[in-house]
């Protein structure tokens, strides 16, 4: 008797994907010629990289201060200036590679939007839906330095902006959180609230270092690693059962291999999302994963993807507190001394 075929098929943000496997934001995504890479690589959706506000707002204080260098000294110097047609910027050329991506593309392509104020978040909002994009990802990411504001204040901007995008965008919309909400559960919750149809857990941080010998502070990008994905794993299985089938909810940070898309997929997730591991292994490592995904299935007698999502979750391991505070002292005495310690010989 035949081993009936692997169903890899999932739903992300109402959307019909042929497998779980996400190409999350990458320099690769948001190129014509590299998109049809990662999407002939595997990938079952394509998330651009972010476009973000700073960079519009940058290249427009450039243009106008090459507009009026040297009107200090000649300021009718201004009146000899020809009409200067509109230039492309930042948020023009995103939505001009927007579309040349999705005309060529036969999956989802998901639009990542990161702005400063409420009328950016909307602004490119729209136009990135005009422009064809199957749905749209908000990056949340900010740091909440004025001591002034309070948690509830920072939440309640972050709540106000999503819920105006809701408002202004008929497409699907997911919110890509950071970790370091004080009260995750509660806000995961309200983010549902306002409109989010899915969340992906978790953005990361990329913190700055110090460079010694020019005593500078440098920026440096590292790829992530498998160990990163035990917060998102963490997270996931405590909010799937809180949230409900009908939320969606995405994993990134730290997949690399098919066991980590299965974990993903056991704790509650819908996807799982590479970038790093593509970034190191190309394109073709989606091909890879699936493989291996589909012989993990196979050997454990998984016949679809729904049949694993959620048996590891909060709501259905066998000890909950594993997810918990409960856990700790048991993590903590799970480490074992790698040498054997043998107390030393007492002083002549």
């Amino acid at each position: 008797m035949s081993t009936p075929a692997v169903d890899l098929t999932t739903r992300y943000l109402g959307l019909e994907l042929r497998s779980p496997l996400v190409a999350s934001a990458s320099p690769l995504n948001g190129e014509v010629s590299t998109a049809r890479m990662v999407e002939e690589g595997g990938a079952s959706a394509i998330v651009m990289p972010s476009l973000f506000e700073e960079e519009i707002l940058h290249e427009e204080v450039q243009l106008n201060r090459a507009l009026e260098a040297g009107s200090e000294h000649f300021a009718e110097a201004l009146d000899y200036f020809p009409a200067v047609p509109e230039l492309a910027d930042a948020g023009d050329r995103y939505l001009t590679a927007l579309e040349r991506i999705k005309a060529q593309s036969s999956v989802p392509v998901i639009a990542s939007l990161n702005a400063t104020s409420k009328g950016g978040w909307v602004r490119y909002a729209k136009r990135m839906q005009d422009a064809g994009a199957d749905a749209l990802e908000l990056n949340l990411y900010h740091l909440a330095l004025d001591p002034n504001m309070t948690a509830t204040d920072m939440e309640n901007r972050d709540l106000e902006l999503i819920a105006a995008v809701r408002l202004a965008i008929g497409i699907p919309l997911a919110v890509k959180l950071s970790p370091f909400y004080s009260a995750m559960a509660n806000f995961a919750r309200r983010v549902v609230d306002v409109g989010a149809d899915g969340l992906v857990l978790f953005n990361r941080f990329y913190q700055p270092d110090i460079d010694l010998e020019n005593l500078d502070v440098v920026v440096r990008l590292e790829l992530s690693q498998p160990a990163e994905l035990r917060l998102p794993l963490r997270w996931i299985a405590i909010l799937r059962p809180q949230l409900g089938r009908d939320v969606s909810i995405g994993a990134t940070s730290g997949i690399r291999s098919a066991t980590d898309v299965v974990k993903a997929l056991m704790v509650g997730a819908d996807v799982a999302m590479m970038t790093s591991a593509v970034l190191r292994n190309g394109p073709a490592h989606f091909a890879a994963v699936e493989a291996d995904l589909r012989l993990w299935m196979e050997r454990h007698e998984y016949t679809s993807v729904t049949e694993l999502r959620g048996s590891a979750s909060q709501g259905h391991t066998d000890d909950p507190s594993a997810f918990e505070r409960a856990n700790y002292m048991k993590t903590l005495h799970s480490w074992a001394a790698p040498i054997e310690l043998t107390p030393s010989s007492p002083s002549a």
